[in-house]
């Protein structure tokens, strides 16, 4: 069998592994837990087969010579699209790994929209806007994209680090989804660091990242098609650091009840010596 083949092979495999993990997904109605996810899924599957036709219809001519450029700019477009929805998909993940804290859940995704805009703004300083540049669409794509693999991994990696303390399982969907796309994000930084030194591997690294993609989404489908654990009730001490700091993230953005408080005047220590002056020389205050 030759590599083309085999390729082709892995592609189709690719399509029909998306197809199996979306219907699950929403078959087991984890789209309304997960819903930039489920939008993620139902782009893919639906991007896949038109990039396959114009793909493989430029050498038939089914489009003339504007295949390519069909095929340029929605190739583009679903990847600057996925990588907003991922971006979207990682905050969802954050959220339902910290559900049970509500505190720490709403200063968290604060602090995580903060840290994503700041990793793209960082991103996209070095960018080049140069009209006459034809890959000023590409470079945007890329770097969006690099910056939400990077959210990605950090987030598996607080996760990872934190399953104790918020009695967040293997077996839990929301780790699930991050384990995969932390995965399939060290897949694509491994690539772009070896095909950029070794132009003659790139077959050979091309292979072993298909057969990573398609591991990853062997993963979810048996995420998806085994039942996840029943949520049990968290018993957190009161003394407990985690429980004191949910506590103080409910209170941070909450006004509550506003209290009035009176400056008081000047003279407020002669005020006092009167007031206990008069209720010495009360007759209530004297002795018999």
């Amino acid at each position: 069998m030759s590599s083309q083949t085999a390729m082709s092979l892995m592609a189709v495999a690719e399509f029909a592994l998306w197809t199996v993990f979306g219907l699950l997904f929403w078959a087991r109605k984890l789209h309304l837990r997960f819903p930039a996810m489920g939008i993620y899924l139902a782009l893919r599957v639906a991007a896949m087969p038109v990039l396959v036709f114009l793909l493989y219809g430029q050498p038939r001519h089914w489009l003339h010579d504007r295949c390519f450029y069909y095929y340029y700019f929605i190739y583009w477009a679903v990847y600057i699209a996925s990588a907003v929805l991922l971006f979207l998909v990682c905050i969802e993940v954050f959220r339902s790994a910290l559900s049970l804290f509500p505190g720490l859940q709403r200063l968290g995704t604060v602090a995580f929209r903060w840290v994503a805009l700041v990793s793209v703004i960082v991103s996209l300083s070095t960018l080049t806007l140069d009209p006459s540049h034809n890959l000023i669409l590409t470079d945007i794509a890329v770097r969006l994209m690099r910056s939400v693999s990077l959210l990605e991994l950090c987030l598996l990696g607080f996760l990872c680090l934190s399953m104790n303390g918020l009695r967040l399982s293997v077996r839990n969907m929301a780790f699930g989804i991050a384990l995969g796309l932390a995965l399939i994000s060290t897949n694509d930084f491994v690539n772009a660091s070896f095909l950029s030194r070794n132009s003659s591997l790139t077959d050979a690294f091309q292979f072993v990242s298909e057969v990573v993609i398609l591991v990853v989404l062997g993963t979810w489908v048996a995420y998806a098609a085994l039942p996840e654990p029943a949520p049990q009730p968290v018993m957190i001490p009161a003394k407990s650091i985690l429980f004191r700091w949910n506590e103080i993230a409910s209170q941070l953005g909450h006004t509550g009840t506003q209290v009035a408080m009176q400056q008081p005047a000047n003279g407020f220590l002669l005020t006092d010596v009167e007031r206990a002056v008069e209720e010495a020389l009360s007759p209530k205050g004297t002795r018999d």
